[in-house]
């Protein structure tokens, strides 16, 4: 079985843990599998935010059509990368155990984000994060701030920023949890849609793979994508609007916050809604229904 993945090592890591998963279902080697890196427009454009140049679908264009081409079986994603429609042909409904869905302060001179001095420099090419800093601390400065963990390591011991921000999950994944300062509680900074989440996307005529795929699904984790991602879908949200999301689950009922902002956090509207679990999808719907007219037109 092909794996394809792009090459950062994050994306490695959860390649890799995927075939561990599989392996282990399936009582298989993992000379089984094979890695194939695939390099996609937003590992190759490293000079312009994100925003600039294109939504979401910049990380996974390039796979998907290798996928579509038969070169690869599957594809792990991160989900909070992932666009809510699928290419024709292939569907992404597999979901790993869901990681910490916190935000991590990472500084060397300030251990939190209150504690930051008036005017401090702080770097992120979130716009999603972005815009929550504007809002809460409209005093700091904010630059963009793109590249790898190693990458954004150096420009703080270079001074380019005073602070930056990563996912806990990620750096958890990469063994790197040391490198946190602060994990910031979800009540202060509510997290990108489906973040700490891996996806595997197959093509849906391959009923072998959707056969090993259901073996390592993890039922939680998709009930709470699916509010999420509907919340998403509803407010056509991409990489150019800055929106937050959560669900968490307790027994057979879900509940979901959402939260959306101007790009420069002049304004915030948050929502909160609870019900049944197997409503979730729906859950999501109205919610990006409630916040759609709170919002009015011209908001992003």
């Amino acid at each position: 079985m092909k794996i394809g993945t792009r090459g950062s090592p994050l994306a490695l890591a959860q390649a890799y843990e995927t075939r561990m998963r599989l392996g282990r279902a399936l009582n298989l080697p993992e000379a089984a599998f094979e890695v194939v890196v695939i390099k996609t427009t937003g590992d190759r454009i490293q000079d312009r935010p994100l925003s600039e140049i294109g939504g979401k679908g910049l990380f996974t264009k390039e796979i998907e059509e290798a996928m579509l081409a038969h070169d690869i079986d599957i594809a792990v994603h991160s989900m909070k990368d992932m666009p809510v429609d699928c290419p024709d042909g292939l569907v992404l409904n597999c979901f790993l155990p869901r990681e910490d869905v916190r935000d991590a302060f990472i500084s060397n001179t300030a251990a939190s984000l209150a504690e930051l001095p008036v005017s401090a420099v702080v770097g992120t090419s979130s716009l999603r994060r972005r815009a929550q800093l504007q809002n809460k601390r409209p005093d700091l400065k904010v630059v963009e701030f793109r590249g790898n963990v190693q990458t954004r390591l150096r420009k703080l011991e270079e001074g380019v920023a005073e602070a930056t921000f990563l996912a806990v999950a990620g750096l958890n994944r990469l063994g790197r949890s040391e490198l946190i300062t602060a994990a910031i509680p979800v009540e202060d900074m509510l997290p990108a849609i489906a973040q700490g989440a891996i996806g595997i996307e197959w093509r849906d005529d391959d009923a072998e793979v959707a056969t090993a795929l259901a073996l390592i699904n993890d039922a939680d984790t998709s009930i709470r994508l699916a509010a999420e991602r509907a919340l998403l879908k509803g407010l056509d949200g991409s990489c150019q609007t800055p929106i937050g999301g959560l669900a968490e689950l307790s027994g057979d009922q879900i509940r979901l916050r959402g939260q959306v902002l101007r790009p420069d956090g002049s304004e915030e509207l948050s929502h909160e809604m609870t019900g049944p679990a197997v409503q979730a999808a729906e859950i999501g719907a109205e919610m990006a229904a409630w916040l759609r007219d709170g919002m009015g037109d011209g908001f992003f």
